[in-house]
């Protein structure tokens, strides 16, 4: 199994706005082979920044990978660009095998 996460860095106060862009969004996960599950993962709320992580479960990395290349993926990102102000600077991604 392999675990896609990426980690937003989100303004204070527009949690809510950001929550919404996710809510609203038709990802097409449901279309892709190897997708398990996904989750949205919010930290503390801290002075300068709430820190959210996108986590979503795959069969294995090569399904992650090929979802990454799939009109799927385009057109889930398609209209992905969210109003100014909300990000505090692009998603880190990490990536990890699950060894246990």
């Amino acid at each position: 199994m392999y675990i896609a996460m990426n980690r937003f860095r989100i303004a204070p106060g527009r949690e809510e706005d950001f929550l919404d862009i996710w809510r609203n969004r038709d990802s097409y996960l449901d279309e892709v082979p190897g997708f398990k599950s996904f989750h949205m993962l919010q930290g503390e709320r801290k002075e300068d920044c709430t820190v959210f992580i996108s986590h979503s479960e795959w069969a294995s990395e090569d399904a992650f990978r090929a979802w990454t290349r799939s009109e799927a993926f385009r057109k889930a990102h398609a209209n992905a660009k969210a109003p100014e102000g909300i990000y505090l600077g692009p998603p880190q991604f990490e990536g990890y095998e699950v060894v246990l």
